[in-house]
């Protein structure tokens, strides 16, 4: 099997308690030398100083790559430019540009009259400084918002054209769903890496959920295998063989790159990875 290069997601910790779990997932998987680590926003931008902040930490101490998302939500335009400036500042320059979700209990979402309309200007915005990577997110099965797969698709192809050099996908369940969507964005053009997400089950309930706000289809095999799995008390045994499989499927049909979804529970993500052949990177000092 290739040895898949990765990348972790985390988001920012609500208490001190959430605190110590995101900086132990970091030393968790910090090992497996990650080619870069991304922090979220909240809903809303509801998270936007802890992010930074967050950002700010991991990249100073840990080391690591690090990658901070950046939203158009709830902000005039240079509001939005001046945290990534800030971002910059502290030397991080790897930004995954968003439209957003709006704010709990909204309608929708509505850009500040002032701000960003939507993802493309954002991305053509941090283009023009010259001073940032930036990555986009993609949808194997189509956004909730998207009239077609054509219109998701055609979309993307904005995102990356506006100066975009990466796309990280939502989860899905099934290896095919990503061939699919990776052909049809090379039938349109897009050129740019597609990295797929991967979602590391470590909560049945709140997974399945996710996939039903974000529109991930689920397999009905998927339902089945783990209403079983718990009854028996091995949903993490079954996660972590899903996973690797899915994995595994993907990395056979050509794919080098994985997003991983840590949702700061890094056990599952490293056994995964452990079986992947991501294993712990020595250095020569360390070893005898």
């Amino acid at each position: 099997m290739t040895r898949p290069e990765i990348s972790l997601e985390f988001f920012p910790p609500k208490n001190i308690e959430g605190t110590f779990r995101l900086w132990d997932s970091v030393q968790v998987l910090a090992p497996l030398a990650p080619r870069f680590v991304s922090v979220t926003y909240g809903a809303g931008g509801t998270t936007r100083d802890l992010t930074r902040d967050v950002v700010a930490t991991i990249h100073k101490h840990s080391g690591l790559r690090t990658a901070a998302h950046l939203t158009c939500v709830d902000a005039t335009k240079e509001e939005t430019l001046q945290v990534a400036r800030d971002f910059a500042k502290v030397g991080v320059t790897d930004i995954v540009a968003l439209r957003g979700d709006p704010p709990k209990g909204s309608n929708g979402f509505v850009p500040h009259p002032e701000g960003f309309a939507n993802s493309v200007e954002l991305i053509e915005a941090l283009a023009e400084t010259g001073d940032f990577t930036i990555r986009v997110g993609a949808y194997p099965d189509v956004h909730p918002e998207a009239a077609t797969a054509k219109a998701d698709i055609d979309w993307l192809k904005r995102k990356l054209d506006a100066g975009a050099s990466e796309a990280l996908t939502q989860f899905f369940f099934e290896a095919e769903t990503f061939f699919r969507f990776r052909d049809a964005c090379a039938k349109a053009g897009i050129d740019q890496y597609i990295t797929p997400g991967i979602l590391p089950i470590e909560n049945w309930k709140g997974a399945r959920r996710f996939a039903e706000g974000c529109g991930t289809k689920i397999p009905q095999w998927v339902v089945d295998a783990f209403e079983t799995a718990e009854r028996d008390g091995r949903s993490d045994l079954l996660a972590t063989a899903i996973c690797t499989e899915l994995c595994d499927e993907l990395i056979q049909g050509g794919v080098d790159k994985l997003h991983f979804y840590t949702l700061n529970r890094p056990e599952l993500t490293r056994d995964v990875c452990f079986a992947l052949g991501v294993t712990p990177e020595l250095k020569l000092e360390n070893v005898a």
